[in-house]
């Protein structure tokens, strides 16, 4: 091999790094500091240098659950990044469109109506995500880190942190139940309650195919909504809002089916015959809509950002007022 060839090779080469660990990032785990540093890593991956001792803190081994310090020196090993998970480069119709969807901004937090059919983040079979597009499209950006999840076919608000202490704020308000969520929800059937409250345990369960579903189980977390009925559609639809007290995986998918009324669009969770039948209609996509987040932010002022419906929510609830037989 060529003196050149194996120049390049060494140059292209990841090496070890150093980081000295910010005040901002003091009481963080390292498992989740490694997952900011090491973007696009497998989380197994992840844990299996840090179970071989190939990450050391202050040169010590550590444990995952190891918390941070300021002044903290980690060392992070040559890892590369698997290509396969590399974002695709976003482009310009996507940049414009979450620019334009942005519902609120400050020096800590973006709030974004996510679009149906986006997903948060990168994945098996998925080259772009919210996250990875937001810092293609801000590369100056020092921190952007998701502070929760929608379901990539789930349109609405979602937070993106811009400081390490917003993110710590807002996991803590999660944690403790002090933010309130609120999505509207098209729904098969003519809801019959006007208010109702589904108080069901959910367990994920994966099946033969490896599909994962989550599904209402003695064995599950407790898991409670509160639906309210917005508007019925005859016996056809029923437009409702749903309001998460937990915050489980398809929450309000599977209690929705539960209570007898699946969500319009929903593939894992409502028949494949009542979804042909809508999709002949023009309704395609999942109607579920994160319309409106509430929380209080650090300096004490309550935040309260709401979304509107994309095209296709706005045209299945006009069709819908036009023939609802």
């Amino acid at each position: 091999m060529s003196q050149t060839k194996k120049q390049q090779i060494n140059e292209n080469r990841p090496s070890v790094r150093f980081v000295t660990v910010a005040s901002d990032r003091e009481g963080q785990r390292i498992d989740n500091f490694l997952r900011t540093e090491l973007k696009g890593i497998p989380k197994t991956l992840i844990y299996r240098i840090l179970r071989k001792g190939e990450i050391r803190v202050n040169k010590k081994r550590i444990k995952p659950d190891y918390k941070l310090v300021t002044g903290d020196e980690v060392r992070i090993p040559p890892v590369r990044v698997p290509e396969q998970n590399d974002p695709a480069p976003v482009g310009k119709r996507l940049a414009v469109h979450l620019d334009e969807a942005i519902l609120y901004e400050s020096d800590a937090l973006i709030i974004i109506n996510k679009p149906s059919g986006l997903a948060v983040h990168v994945g098996s079979g998925i080259h772009n995500g919210l996250i990875e597009a937001l810092r293609q499209i801000r590369p100056d950006a020092r921190f952007l880190e998701l502070v929760h999840r929608l379901d990539r076919d789930t349109s609405g608000c979602i937070m993106v942190a811009k400081k390490r202490s917003m993110l710590r704020h807002l996991h803590e308000a999660l944690r403790e139940k002090r933010v309130r969520k609120i999505y509207h929800a098209l729904v098969f059937g003519k809801w019959p309650n006007r208010r109702q409250r589904i108080n069901a345990p959910l367990l994920r369960d994966e099946l033969r195919s490896g599909e994962r579903v989550v599904r209402v189980h003695a064995d599950g977390k407790d898991s409670i909504t509160d639906f309210q009925v917005l508007r019925r559609f005859g016996d056809v639809a029923t437009l409702v809002e749903a309001a998460p007290l937990t915050g489980r995986t398809h929450q309000i998918r599977v209690h929705s089916q539960f209570a007898g009324f699946p969500i319009i669009g929903d593939t894992k969770y409502a028949s494949d015959t009542s979804n042909q039948q809508m999709r002949r209609l023009g309704l395609k996509r999942l109607m579920l809509h994160a319309a409106e987040l509430q929380v209080v932010l650090p300096d004490g002022e309550t935040l309260r950002v709401t979304a509107d419906y994309d095209d296709e929510m706005k045209n299945a609830i006009d069709l819908l007022l036009k023939d609802p037989s």
